[in-house]
């Protein structure tokens, strides 16, 4: 687990707090997964969005624990997932950890939800381990261009200063609580449901030695979200596509995944932007609650 001082500071009733250590002869740029669990039932795997973690499924978590258990995974690298220097955080990467939580804990018959960068990872991982994956929730799939800097022209200027070669890292180490406030608004219709505590957890774990790194290499490998949507076609799992009615994606690109996975079910939610789970968390329990 990790440090005591480390540890976040929201608690989400009925969850506890579990790692997933690397296996001797694996990746070197492995490290410690961390993840939340709670619950009774079939599993259901969250995978949160870009510069988030495990704790933006809090108020969905408790809508749907006494139907399913519960695993809300810090993918690597982020919230307190363990920081590897010189590990990639490209797509594949990524999707190793979620298929790390799978196999690891050797889950079967699950229903994965990713907001996000989640949700191609969700879909991704459906389509490595069809075994495993009964049904992928992929809500504002982040797989286009331009990505959160579609927030606005405050994200647009500190995601091109984290980009920019030579003053990048120290862009990406420099996090006013005003300017992020903002940013993650910006994929809010109704700003107040970003809550202080967790606006507070995010610039906590923000501070963790070497995450500036992580962000920073989340950045740069967007390309590989992007290149991800050539595997949607292989996901073999009945696929729910949700989307924010002012999400930062364009119909374009919501219509162009829909194309690739022309058997998926699709709901858009109204008044509603990019962070679904935490404007709306009552839409997405209520889509898996009413599957048998």
């Amino acid at each position: 687990m990790p440090s005591h001082e480390s540890r976040p500071t929201i608690r989400i009733p009925g969850t506890t707090s579990h790692t997933i250590a690397p296996r001797a002869g694996r990746r070197s740029d492995e490290g410690t997964l961390r993840y939340l669990k709670a619950g009774t039932g079939a599993p259901v795997v969250l995978l949160h969005t870009v510069r988030t973690q495990a704790e933006h499924f809090r108020d969905l978590i408790p809508l749907i624990a006494d139907r399913y258990t519960v695993y809300a995974l810090d993918l690597p690298g982020m919230g307190y997932s363990e920081i590897v220097p010189g590990a990639s955080y490209d797509e594949p990467a990524m999707r190793a950890g979620v298929e790390r939580l799978l196999t690891e804990l050797d889950l079967n018959d699950v229903t994965l939800v990713g907001e996000s960068m989640g949700a191609v990872l969700a879909l991704t991982a459906a389509a490595d381990l069809p075994e495993r994956v009964r049904r992928v929730v992929a809500v504002n799939a982040y797989d286009f261009r331009g990505g959160i800097a579609r927030s606005g022209l405050l994200a647009r200027g500190v995601v091109g200063g984290v980009l920019t070669p030579g003053v990048g890292p120290v862009v990406a180490g420099v996090e006013p609580k005003p300017v992020v406030r903002r940013i993650l608004q910006g994929g809010l219709v109704d700003r107040t449901a970003l809550r202080e505590d967790y606006l507070d957890e995010l610039l906590r774990v923000g501070g963790r030695p070497g995450y500036p790194s992580v962000a920073r290499a989340v950045y740069r490998n967007m390309p590989s979200l992007i290149a991800a949507r050539s595997r949607y076609p292989e996901v073999k799992a009945p696929v729910h596509l949700v989307y924010g009615e002012k999400d930062w994606s364009r119909p374009s690109d919501r219509e162009a995944n829909r194309k690739l996975l022309p058997a998926a079910e699709f709901t858009q939610v109204p008044k509603a932007g990019h962070f679904i789970a935490l404007e709306r968390p009552d839409v997405l329990a209520d889509l898996l609650n009413a599957v048998a």
